[in-house]
């Protein structure tokens, strides 16, 4: 599927991108912290590693119901004060989570982010979806991205930095602060996204729902999300342990670590966006998910090394990882029609933090630690079981694939039409 030309971005598409892009980061800074964290969060509640999974499975669960209790809605109103509205509930979360001292406070913060935070990665995906046009999705899709590296380059070193000063608490506070800026911003710069409203039938928010769950091809969609999920949340919740643990590596090296990957991401992902706008998106994610295969099964089986040799592996780990989800989340997006994007993206965010959640509850009971200072044992499963989920993401996205050809092939009035039940 290779596109012909690549229509320039206008100024209010830069702005609201950028808007999009940071408010990403927020949420996904909030969410990938906790990882980061996570050895001092052991450490300083004594929690096992099965305890720690559950402390990360309770956001994805929460935030997978969150999404399928609004799905039915997500259409209903102007996207950006749905934005809104949940923005100011993570901040909320966020800030709890800042002020928690038990484990029990902690899981209690993390269900509440969870519920408001779930959902706005979905609707940051509808709004790109209704101002973006598929032959510029891939850099916007590219540049939204770039969240999750500004997280590492920026957000994730300086709280393991405040971690290191005052505790892993403030670290959740710098977030929430950065997020109360973003609000403030979105308030006034964003424009109301109500161009779907047009297109609304007249039918109750669980029929809605229950039509766009109806629609086949929505649901091959929204199982190529679940896989594509799994792989990275299963990884990631001992990322740090597994480094510090495992690797030699020491809590003031953890922040050159993550810095360097995500500097090394902030260079990959914009080619990668600009890349899959001019090549074909799945071929991309094929090349992409192969090498992430090989080097995470390598990355998994590692002990102490020095840290130059850890960092170029994650850096290798992140190129494969990034350049697989860009693509399939440019692939993903263009399923739905515009009357069921609101609704088919929370769906699909739902799933794919209800798969995630698994993952990581999943991970927690196979990773195991004799005491707070001894080697997370069994670590090098999670790359194989990662390795078998992937291949079977690979043959999804690829009907995924064949279902945009097919709607890119059909004259307007038969593509309104062509998801049939």
């Amino acid at each position: 599927m290779k596109n012909q030309s690549s229509s320039p971005f206008t100024s209010y598409q830069k702005i609201a991108l950028a808007i999009l892009a940071f408010t990403q980061f927020t949420v996904i800074l909030d969410f990938m912290v906790i990882s980061p964290l996570g050895d001092f969060l052991m450490k300083s509640l004594s929690l096992k590693p099965s305890q720690f999974g559950v402390a990360v499975s309770v956001y994805a669960f929460s935030a997978g119901a969150s999404g399928l209790l609004t799905a039915g809605f997500a259409d209903k109103f102007d996207r950006k004060k749905l934005l809104l509205f949940f923005y100011i509930g993570f901040i909320a979360g966020t800030v709890l989570c800042g002020l928690s001292h038990s484990y029990l406070m902690l899981m209690i913060a993390r269900l509440i982010t969870g519920l408001f935070g779930g959902v706005i990665g979905s609707i940051s995906l509808a709004i790109l979806t209704d101002l973006f046009s598929i032959d510029q999705r891939g850099r916007a899709m590219g540049f939204i991205q770039m969240g999750f590296s500004a997280s590492q380059v920026l957000g994730i070193p300086i709280g393991i930095y405040l971690a290191n000063l005052w505790g892993w608490q403030s670290a959740f506070l710098m977030v929430a602060g950065i997020a109360m800026v973003i609000a403030i911003l979105i308030i006034l710069k964003l424009k109301p996204v109500t161009k779907h409203l047009s297109l609304q039938q007249q039918h109750s928010a669980f029929k809605h729902l229950y039509q766009t769950i109806a629609k086949r091809n929505y649901r091959i969609g929204f199982t190529a999300t679940a896989f594509l999920s799994v792989g990275g949340f299963m990884m990631m919740p001992f990322g740090s342990a597994f480094a510090i643990n495992n690797l030699g590596v020491s809590p003031q090296q953890l922040t050159i670590l993550f810095m360097s990957s995500g500097i090394a991401s902030l260079i990959i992902m914009p080619l990668v966006g600009k890349l899959s706008d001019k090549m074909d998106k799945y071929k991309i994610y094929v090349i992409a998910s192969l090498w992430m295969m090989i080097v995470v099964v390598a990355y998994t089986h590692l002990s102490v090394e020095p840290l130059w040799f850890i960092i170029m592996f994650n850096v290798l780990m992140m190129a494969g990882i990034f350049s697989r989800m860009i693509p399939a989340t440019a692939l993903t997006t263009a399923i739905p029609d515009m009357q069921d994007r609101g609704a088919f993206m929370s769906i699909n965010a739902s799933l794919q933090q209800i798969a995630g959640g698994i993952a990581a509850a999943v991970a927690g009971m196979i990773v195991t630690q004799k005491d707070k200072h001894s080697p997370l044992q069994h670590y090098d499963i999670l790359g194989y079981v990662m390795v078998g989920i992937s291949i079977v993401a690979i043959i999804l996205l690829y009907r995924v694939n064949e279902m945009i050809k097919n709607k890119r092939s059909k004259p307007p009035v038969e593509a309104v039409q062509e998801i049939a039940v």
